[in-house]
């Protein structure tokens, strides 16, 4: 019903930035929360950080200071702006969603695909 793509990965020297973007499309009623998660091979996902529709901000330790993220409602789409890279920023970047097909209805989770960053010193 609905498909979630990120894009913006690549390859950056540390103390670079980069700039992530998700994008919404197919069937959609609304999108309540949105995040980006990290993962690393053999380890879980770890949420990066996250916006609700009010633009209200969660960040994971290490983003702090380092890492913006932003959405806009009217166009489905979320942004992850990151500046200051280090190494360990490396992993698969996902976007995440919360999917509402009707008004006051359930919650769907929606991944994306993931896109590639890599950070080399």
């Amino acid at each position: 019903q609905v498909q979630l793509v990120e894009s913006g990965g690549g390859a950056v020297q540390a103390g670079g930035s980069l700039r992530l973007s998700c994008s919404a499309s197919g069937i959609i009623y609304g999108i309540r929360l949105m995040a980006w998660y990290r993962q690393t091979p053999g380890k879980q996902r770890v949420m990066v950080a996250q916006i609700d529709r009010d633009d209200n901000a969660l960040y994971q330790d290490s983003a702090k200071g380092r890492f913006t993220i932003s959405r806009d409602n009217a166009r489905m789409t979320m942004s992850l702006q990151m500046e200051s890279l280090e190494p360990e920023d490396t992993g698969v970047y996902y976007c995440n969603a919360e999917e509402v097909q009707t008004h006051g209805g359930p919650l769907y989770g929606i991944w994306g695909q993931g896109t590639q960053v890599t950070v080399f010193s």
